[in-house]
This record gives structure tokens, sequence and C-alpha cells, in this order.
């Protein structure tokens, strides 16, 4: 069975791991335990808190990998003790949440049987680059050779000039013919 992407358009490049970032997503939301809350903390804060009664410190596992969080717990089993009724369940579990890009992990503590997970989003720093336009042929060439021409470097092109003199005949300054240019 084929099956059908959000993400197959030619125009969205490079979202493959947006595609498996929510099939992860899909097969963890079926999980129910332990109980959690997500809550805001200021602008750019975020706290999960697990309800991890019965387990102490050393039950308890917290990893970050690949953009996701995993939380395990893992009771060890203590068969000195006699049950008449056990309503307290007692098994492992491992719950985990996808992390947005830059999104960080800062600290975890374990209080009065929650397990709180504290998360930061820093500021965002703005990039700007500029792009170096090419004569035609010389994008992604670095043997030094523009246009398939041996020893010619690319001319970056600003405005109706080259860098280096008029781009083609009759583009000199204005008034002046070919003669005039050295042409």
């Amino acid at each position: 069975m084929t099956r059908l992407s959000v993400f197959n358009s030619p125009l969205l490049l490079g979202f493959d791991h947006l595609e498996r970032m929510l099939d992860r997503v899909g097969k963890s939301s079926a999980e129910g335990y332990p109980p959690y809350n997500i809550e805001q903390i200021g602008d750019n804060g975020l706290s999960i808190t697990l309800a991890v009664a019965g387990f102490r410190e050393d039950d308890l596992s917290i990893q970050v990998e690949d953009n996701q969080l995993l939380i395990r717990g893992k009771q060890a089993a203590d068969d000195s003790r006699v049950f008449l009724h056990r309503g307290i369940a007692a098994r492992q579990f491992q719950r985990s949440f996808i992390l947005a890009e830059g999104l960080e992990v800062t600290g975890a503590r374990l209080e009065h049987g929650l397990l709180h997970i504290d998360l930061v989003r820093p500021a965002p720093e703005s990039r700007v680059r500029a792009v170096k336009i090419s004569s035609e042929g010389a994008v992604g060439r670095s043997n030094g050779t523009a246009g398939g021409t041996p020893g010619a470097m690319p001319v970056q092109v600003t405005g109706g000039k080259s860098a280096s003199g008029p781009a083609e005949p009759g583009m000199g300054e204005p008034g002046k013919g070919d003669e005039e240019s050295g042409r």
C-alpha cells in the first residue's frame, strides 16, 4: 500500500525529517501512563510534570536523543513484601516528547511524587548572509573556472555592470561605443 505524504510537493525541499517526527508523535500519543502536565513558564520556558508516585530518583532516567525527550521509569522488584491487594501500579514506563528545534532541557527535580522537567527556548539570533552571484556555469565549481573557460574567475555582477568592467558590448559608459571602451 502506498502512503501519501503531505510533504511530497517539490516546493517542500528537505522536510522529510518533519514527516518522520510526525510519525513518532503519532506512535507516542497512544501512551497513557504516567499522566503529565505541560505548562508555560514565562515567555521562553516550559515545564513538564509527570506523576511518578512510588518511583525514587534512582528508578528514573531522562535522556534527549535527536530532539526527542525520553523519560523512563523502572522500579526494582521487591520480593520480600507480600501484597493482599496491589492497586498502586509499579510498572515500568517510557514517555517521550518531541522537542522543537532549539528547545533545551535545563533541569529536573523529583518532589512529592511529581517529576518536574524544565525546558527553555533561547532567544533566536537572526542570521543574514549575502550570496555571491557568479557568471553562468561557475556556480558550484571550485577549480577557478567560470563558464568552462580555464583560468577565468567568477564575476560578481552589480547593477548592469560587472565588477571587472562592462558585462556586454555596448554596456559601457553611456555615450561611448565599443571603440572607446577598449573593445
